[in-house]
């Protein structure tokens, strides 16, 4: 299934109101560390998959890289990130993740930022980014943590004042789609466990080189407050691999 929530209009209209669709990178909480997970760009031919608004591409060319392309399936996405976030180095593609269909060894870099877990079959884009990728080249992707989607509901259970009492857990081991509820719209997502996101890599592969379950910064949560919770529980999954 290949989803494109984003060009229905109340559903952008939502995502433009967020935070990170306002602030950019630094209002994104998992950037501080996702940063860290990524190779030196300079002189790199990237690929950004589900790239919205363009911040990873515009990023990468700031930090040197020869040539980006980004690749999502959203027109709106597609049309804020030509008009903010381009330049002679970035190409920007209307293409499903899915089915990307580049050269042996076309880049350097792939980058994927909280996109893959709309994406049914893992496993396959695993294989096509190993195809794309030079030797030696590497794999960084963001994911909403298993814990986080492995309930449709994704929320937390409440005491009887309203309190947030703690974030349940169940039905982690049986993959596959959710429909969660996502800024008041359904949006299908799919659940996998830790495992089978580190053995999709491994099978294909992938030297893993990092995982990281990041938390707010003190600086985020001093200028968002409403993330204090998110220090509870892990809400994002961090892995950076290395074509061997």
């Amino acid at each position: 299934m290949k989803q494109n929530k984003y060009d229905e209009l109340g559903f952008y209209e939502k995502y433009s109101e967020m935070p990170r669709s306002i602030g950019g990178l630094n209002a994104a909480g998992e950037w501080p560390v996702l940063r860290t997970m990524l190779p030196t760009l300079q002189g790199k031919r990237v690929l950004d998959l589900g790239c919205g608004y363009g911040w990873h591409c515009k990023y990468a060319r700031e930090q040197g890289a020869a040539t980006v392309v980004g690749v999502d399936l959203s027109e709106k996405m597609l049309a804020y990130a030509s008009a903010n976030h381009s330049d002679s180095g970035i190409t920007y593609q209307r293409l499903a993740i899915e089915d990307i269909d580049f050269a042996a060894g076309e880049f350097d870099v792939v980058i994927s930022s909280l996109a893959l877990h709309y994406v049914e079959q893992f496993d396959a884009v695993c294989r096509k980014v190993q195809h794309c990728l030079a030797a030696g080249g590497s794999f960084v992707l963001s994911v909403e943590h298993p814990i986080f989607t492995a309930r449709a509901a994704q929320d937390w259970h409440y005491g009887p004042e309203g309190e947030r009492m703690h974030w349940p857990v169940d039905d982690y081991q049986e993959e596959g789609q959710r429909v969660a509820r996502f800024l008041d719209h359904d949006v299908v997502k799919y659940h996998r466990t830790i495992a089978s996101y580190m053995n999709a890599l491994i099978d294909v592969g992938f030297l893993i080189t990092k995982i990281a379950e990041p938390q707010p910064t003190p600086e985020a949560l001093e200028k968002y407050p409403d993330m204090k919770d998110e220090t509870r529980r892990p809400i994002f999954l961090l892995v950076s691999a290395v074509k061997k």
